[in-house]
């Protein structure tokens, strides 16, 4: 499943392509745009383990970044010229992340984190549940076939319990809340409605999806450990503004608030 797509996009009849893929070529279906967004903070060690493996069908790959103090945004460029940047002022992955949803221009959107704990190979499995019918595919370290080298025991209990917790309130049958391995389709970035600046983002996007009723699948993936540098999640804090946000969206109606756009003129500055 984690083939790239030079063997997908291969002529029909070619040795064993993905039957989605290939069903859609032998139709002469139009394959989706696919935009990954990576959210960056002081990642330039890891970026040349993970830019060069993201597979060579992407639409485009856009680097939000925030803040950093060290070469990232150079060394995004050096490994792939398409790249497009875009300066996020604002602090947070969810900040990061919402500037990336307004500046993507695909047909769906893959979230992918740049510190090599995601296998960028593994998105075609994602991609290929959207174009099945799934209207948002997560990610989950804990169902058969996954697994996770990056998540100590406490991290780990308090993971299930908000899991749990969700399914109590909401619904739904996930085994994993807060992983950020998520891919959706684009028209549903005004439904998600992101409107949090932490990674609190990851369960926002899936009670929203719940609340709204989108086709939701869950897919095995292996969550590696960060290759170089230091996780910017803390698990006290983080975790609490993760049930903040489970309860919030419990109590009230989903906030309505304007997004910046991306045009140079608001706080998003993009570059390419």
């Amino acid at each position: 499943m984690n083939a790239g797509l030079s063997s997908i996009l291969a002529p029909v009849g070619a040795t064993s392509p993905p039957d989605l893929i290939n069903f859609a070529l032998r139709r002469s279906l139009t394959l989706p745009r696919v935009s990954f967004v990576v959210p960056t903070l002081n990642e330039a060690e890891n970026l040349p383990w993970l830019l060069p493996r993201i597979p060579n069908w992407a639409h485009e790959i856009i680097i939000v970044d925030g803040h950093s103090t060290d070469d990232t945004v150079a060394v995004a460029r050096r490994l792939r010229e398409d790249v497009k940047v875009v300066m996020e002022p604002r602090r947070g992955k969810g900040a990061a992340l919402q500037a990336g949803f307004l500046a993507a221009t695909g047909d769906i959107i893959v979230m992918l984190d740049a510190d090599g704990s995601m296998v960028p190979e593994e998105a075609i499995v994602f991609v290929s549940a959207l174009m099945a019918g799934a209207d948002l595919v997560k990610g989950s370290r804990f169902i058969q076939g996954a697994g996770t080298g990056d998540m100590s025991l406490f991290r780990m209990l308090g993971n299930r319990g908000l899991t749990l917790f969700v399914r109590l309130l909401y619904g739904g049958w996930f085994s994993d809340l807060c992983y950020g391995y998520i891919a959706f389709w684009s028209k549903h970035v005004a439904t998600l409605n992101c409107d949090c600046d932490g990674f609190e983002i990851e369960t926002l996007i899936n009670v929203r999806a719940l609340k709204n009723h989108l086709n939701i699948v869950e897919v095995a993936s292996f969550e590696a450990p960060r290759i170089s540098g230091v996780s910017h999640l803390r698990a006290l804090p983080d975790g609490w503004r993760v049930l903040k946000t489970i309860l919030r969206e419990r109590v009230h109606p989903q906030h309505r608030r304007s997004a910046t756009a991306c045009d140079g003129g608001g706080q998003t500055r993009c570059e390419s």
